[in-house]
């Protein structure tokens, strides 16, 4: 079943845009700053939201990079 889901996110990212992708990654990295920022003050109820949005923001940097070399 998580790969169901798995798949289903890397084909929403597949179908965006490049600009649509760029916009996406600063985004998440702007939340990842924010989210570990606030885990260093106190500690965040989720912690694993940090490693889910790592991945998320590689998984988006992968696919960037896919369509700049054409792949």
């Amino acid at each position: 079943m998580a790969t169901t889901k798995k798949t289903t996110k890397t084909q929403e990212v597949r179908a965006m845009s490049a600009e649509d992708i760029q916009k996406q990654i600063e985004d998440s990295q702007l939340r990842l700053k924010r989210l570990t920022f606030s885990h260093a003050i106190t500690p965040v109820e989720n912690p694993m939201a940090i490693r889910i949005l790592r991945r998320e923001i590689a998984v988006l940097k992968t696919e960037q990079r896919r369509k700049q070399i054409g792949f």
